[in-house]
């Protein structure tokens, strides 16, 4: 199985603090990242974001500007959704991983983290999405996985996909069983089907008694 810390790179060398603005702006001229990071004595001190080197001067060295880099990063032993987690509440497509003794080791890129999540059963596998709606104090993922293996289903993968103070609502990948089943359990437990399938007996009848209710109509 691929480890996500074989994806930390450093094909590119964190960039010094006493380098100067201009020296950034040229990196960041012939590369698309939307932060790095920045060493200080080789320390890790924070990302610097392509965007703010606009405002600064180049003549100016980036210790100058300590007091605009961001301290976001990952750590070695996160697991790939929590690095994914850190690369969208910082809007970068560039997170830098550290140890736990706060030892700078490289960067993961977005490109390769995504290419990680292809790789999982999730995307690999064939299989039906499920997504669900329950209200929020009263959904269970336990409750939610009961339903779907207790008709003989198997779980690729879940989670949460939106969630307020009012409903919660979770998408699910199954690979197996029958899917009406599974649907019409989940409704006598009060979920809301929120995604359509062709198996969901419980719509296709309302649509026949529509569409005749529909034809009467129209006599």
């Amino acid at each position: 199985m691929m480890e996500i810390t074989n994806y930390i790179t450093n094909d590119y060398k964190a960039i010094d603090s006493q380098e100067t603005i201009s020296a950034a702006q040229e990196f960041f001229d012939e590369c698309t990242f939307s932060h790095f990071p920045v060493l200080g004595e080789g320390i890790y001190i924070g990302s610097i974001a392509s965007e703010d080197l606009e405002t600064f001067d180049s003549f100016k060295k980036i210790f100058d500007y300590r007091y605009s880099l961001e301290g976001f990063f990952a750590r070695e032993n996160m697991i790939w959704l929590d690095v994914l987690e850190v690369f969208a509440k910082n809007h970068s497509n560039l997170v830098p991983v550290l140890n736990e003794k706060n030892q700078y080791l490289g960067y993961y890129e977005i490109s390769d983290i995504l290419n990680f999540f292809h790789e999982t059963p999730f995307l690999q596998e064939s299989g039906a999405i499920l997504v669900i709606q329950k209200k929020t104090l009263g959904y269970a993922i336990g409750e939610i996985t009961q339903i779907i293996e207790s008709n003989n289903g198997r779980i690729l993968g879940l989670f949460v996909s939106a969630s307020d103070t009012e409903n919660t609502q979770v998408t699910v990948k199954i690979s197996s069983g029958v899917m009406n089943e599974i649907i019409q359990s989940f409704r006598r437990y009060d979920y809301e089907i929120i995604s359509e399938h062709f198996e969901d007996n419980y719509i296709n009848t309302l649509k026949e008694r529509s569409d005749y209710l529909d034809k009467y109509l129209n006599i």
